[in-house]
């Protein structure tokens, strides 16, 4: 224990002779003596190749258009139910059957409707020959024509209706022709694609617009990845994306414009290649190309370790002949282990990478900091 208090006030004494020696605001001149007794460790800068930032934090989502929402057209008890989770399904493949008292009685207005247009049509056609040979008058003849009119509306109107609750125009023309109705109904997928989710089990009752299945297209898909704000200024739509851990590749969409609460920009990409390693709300790490030109200064690579934060501001400790120097970087890509800054550095430079925060106490004790 007196062990541990003589090692935090020799510390502590280190710090304050550092403080003392200081030159500038943002020098620290220190000793190499001070250097090894803080632990301090230097490394070269790593200047950033391929224009490649470092792992992003993002998450795979499906595009908005490829999800559908499979809803029951009408009020009715599931009969039964053909598909599940996870399952493949095709275009106009049955995913259930429902059994529906309304698709009855919307079946016989389809059928009062048609008959009535069909024995509008012949009143019309029986008119039109009247009204050529002069027997009956014009009004007559256009009052049935009205007549025939506003029943064909009735037909399409209803045949439409049955359009919505599900039936095909094959089965509605056989109903019309057969005059055989039905209960039954067969809720079929809108698009290819996997079901994510099944909402709905046999014999259950279901509401009008009750939500059945979510069907939705796994080709391609986004990745909407966090950048910091400084970072996302050097993201060109169009610059590659990759997810090394899953072999997956892609390209960014668009750039967003607002920041979050975390300082980060929202970057949405389109993955291509090797979708088939990916899962939606996956969490994973992307690389994405930046831009050096659009940068305030030079890439470089360095350490996580090595940078030191005040007031939502990152430095780097510089090497210099007396000592360090704290260097404003902006941060334009961040992993845990290594971080890609921008600032106006030297090839040849080198900086701490160990005992950087004794250098931030030393240096925040000369007000170094805003």
């Amino acid at each position: 224990m007196k062990s541990t208090h003589m090692t935090g006030a020799l510390l502590a004494g280190l710090l304050y002779a550092v403080t003392l020696n200081a030159h500038a605001a943002d020098d620290i001149r220190i000793t190499a003596r001070q250097i090894q007794a803080l632990g301090i460790e230097v490394a070269p800068l790593a200047k950033q190749t391929g224009a490649t930032g470092s792992g992003m934090p993002a998450q795979v989502v499906i595009p908005n258009g490829q999800i559908q929402v499979v809803s029951a057209p009408l009020a009715g008890l599931m009969q039964s139910v053909t598909v599940a989770a996870n399952d493949s399904v095709t275009k106009g493949q049955v995913l259930a059957h429902l059994v529906s008292p309304m698709l009855i009685e919307a079946q016989r207005d389809f059928l009062q409707a048609a008959t009535q247009s069909q024995l509008s049509r012949v009143s019309l056609k029986r008119d039109e020959q009247l009204f050529k040979e002069g027997i009956i008058a014009e009004g007559r003849y256009l009052a049935t024509q009205s007549a025939a009119a506003q029943a064909w509306a009735g037909v399409s109107e209803r045949r439409q209706a049955l359009r919505l609750y599900g039936m095909s125009d094959a089965a509605i023309n056989k109903l019309q022709s057969s005059h055989a109705m039905s209960s039954a109904l067969e809720i079929v997928s809108p698009i290819e694609g996997v079901v994510l989710e099944q909402m709905v089990t046999a014999g259950q009752r279901v509401d009008a617009a009750a939500p059945l299945y979510k069907v939705a297209r796994l080709s391609p898909l986004w990745l909407e990845i966090q950048m910091p704000a400084s970072g996302a200024s050097g993201v060109a739509v169009g610059a590659a994306v990759s997810i090394k851990a899953f072999g997956a590749k892609g390209k960014v969409l668009s750039v967003g414009r607002n920041v979050g609460a975390s300082q980060t920009v929202m970057v949405r990409a389109e993955i291509t290649d090797g979708m088939h390693n990916l899962h939606a709300g996956q969490f994973v790490e992307a690389m994405v190309a930046v831009t050096e030109s659009a940068s305030s200064g030079k890439q470089w690579r360095v350490p996580s370790s090595a940078l030191a934060r005040n007031q939502e501001k990152a430095f780097l400790f510089v090497q210099t002949p007396a000592g360090f120097r704290a260097q404003p970087v902006a941060i334009l890509n961040q992993s845990a282990d290594s971080t890609t800054v921008s600032a106006e550095l030297k090839d040849g430079e080198r900086i701490a990478v160990k005992g950087v925060a004794a250098l931030k106490a030393a240096w925040m004790g000369l007000g170094g900091g805003e």
